[in-house]
């Protein structure tokens, strides 16, 4: 590909920094100091109390929505966009919650925070947000009127590394957030992803859920003494609190994940960069250029057709194969989840077209490469070609 959707997302230096660790004559490859240290570093970095590593952003979703289900083991719904990654509703129904979707805002992609408000009921247990393509998808009303009904924001940040709402960075303003390190985003420990709270509870829960809901992994002494005081019949290594998962990291992700944390803030300054490019010099006759831009860490240059125009659409993603450029039909996730398999018997015959934001996206949304050593030049002809269609 001339014009991929990633290059160079890991260097030397990180490679560097793993290749010292092995070279140690009997380095620890699971789980330990360095993934500790990643935690703090993140935390710290973020603007949050605690953080979780796991081995990817899926696993931080699941694991999100599997602490909310020890909240509310009775059910009850959660709101979701139809525009985000699988993970996302597939963790909702995995725990045995009801999706409700809503239609995503066309300048941020994101779930429409008015139509959210709308949908809001007594059955609500929680708001599940995606930052989609590092844009900022908050509103101050949906964030005061989630906080004055008690209702929890569950931010995901998968694609938004260090995207702003109001100069705040996001994922610090949910109950939980969730973040992903996959080789393609803003920063990579090749598979992995982050759970982030200030819930003191939360930490503990996510710890053990991590690791087959081991109380051991519990970082509370308090919490594993009563454990043990209420179990003395079993081997206190071995008190199971939850029947839980194995999604743990390794050191050598913690590794990485500290390597490139040093360089996020400039690698989220050139995206930046880049975007505002893009958008400088793409065809506004014909391209959507209206995104809400102001705190955005942007993940891939988004091209949307202003208009339905099927043949124009065919002819776009002709002449990218042809130039060589890599492109994602439908945005985050592929479009409109609601006509994926999964969800036929989840919802109602015909339900993705109640989603008409999302059903553009859908046949009109490309998602094109953006990164950091992506030149000045390299954009100029990106647009060249696609103004050219």
């Amino acid at each position: 590909m001339t014009f991929p959707l990633m290059r160079n997302n890991i260097l030397r230096e990180d490679l560097d920094a793993v290749i010292a660790h092995l070279r140690q004559d009997d380095p620890i490859l699971t789980h330990g100091a360095h993934v500790r240290a990643f935690e703090a570093e993140w935390s710290a970095w973020l603007g949050v109390r605690h953080s979780v590593f796991v081995n990817s952003g899926a696993s931080a979703n699941m694991l999100t929505l599997a602490i909310l289900k020890l909240r509310h083991p009775e059910g009850g719904e959660v709101i979701v966009p139809p525009l985000t990654w699988i993970s996302d509703i597939a963790s909702v129904i995995q725990n045995g919650f009801t999706p409700v979707f809503v239609d995503i805002d066309p300048r941020t992609l994101s779930a429409d925070p008015a139509q959210v408000l709308a949908r809001l009921t007594d059955a609500t247990r929680a708001v599940f947000l995606t930052h989609v393509q590092g844009f900022d998808g908050l509103s101050d009303e949906l964030v005061s009127e989630l906080a004055r009904r008690n209702i929890p924001l569950i931010e995901d940040v998968c694609e938004s590394h260090g995207a702003t709402h109001g100069g705040r960075r996001l994922g610090t303003f949910g109950w939980i957030s969730n973040f992903s390190f996959y080789y393609a985003h803003h920063m990579s420990t090749i598979e992995g992803g982050m759970i982030c709270t200030d819930d003191p509870v939360v930490h503990q829960q996510a710890r053990m859920l991590r690791s087959h809901g081991m109380v051991r992994e519990a970082s509370d002494p308090g919490l594993r003494d009563r454990y043990r005081a209420e179990n003395p019949d079993l081997n206190p290594d071995f008190i199971f609190a939850y029947p839980a998962f194995n999604t743990r990291n390794t050191e050598i992700g913690g590794i990485l994940g500290r390597s490139q944390l040093k360089r996020l803030d400039w690698n989220v300054g050139r995206r930046t960069e880049n975007l505002n490019r893009f958008l400088d010099r793409i065809d506004g006759s014909r391209y959507r250029t209206d995104f809400k831009v102001e705190g955005s860490s942007n993940y891939a240059f988004n091209l949307v057709l202003k208009e339905p125009d099927r043949e124009l659409a065919e002819r776009l993603m002709s002449t990218m194969r042809s130039a060589g450029i890599e492109f994602r039909r439908g945005s985050a996730g592929g479009g409109n989840q609601l006509r994926q398999p999964y969800l036929k018997n989840v919802v109602p015959e015909g339900h993705h077209r109640d989603f008409p934001e999302t059903e553009h996206i859908h046949f009109f949304g490309f998602y094109l490469g953006n990164f950091p050593d992506l030149q000045p030049s390299e954009i100029d002809e990106l647009c060249t070609i696609l103004n050219g269609v």
